[in-house]
């Protein structure tokens, strides 16, 4: 899995973005079923988009005029986590 890229924090609308790669669609499905679970626990639902081997993963602030939260940035090192474990097995 690549673990290259860093979280980019973007402007207009404020946002955070990041793509993660992996070896297979298998490996990909499974990293977006711990990710489901991961949100359904945390209550933030982040914009994915997804394609054989890959997978964009967008979190927006709550409003245009808000900074990104603390609880956001934790969320994205929460999925961070996920791709580490991923890796490790």
């Amino acid at each position: 899995m690549t673990n290259s890229n860093q979280w980019q924090e973007r402007k207009r609308p404020l946002r955070l973005e990041r793509r993660y790669e992996f070896p297979d669609y298998q490996t990909l499905r499974d990293f977006l079923d711990k990710a489901a679970e991961l949100s359904e626990k945390e209550g933030f639902y982040p914009d994915m988009g997804f394609g054989k081997d890959y997978v964009n993963i967008t979190i927006h602030a709550d409003d245009r005029d808000t900074p990104l939260t603390e609880q956001q940035h934790r969320f994205a090192e929460q999925l961070d986590a996920l791709l580490a474990e991923h890796s490790s097995k």
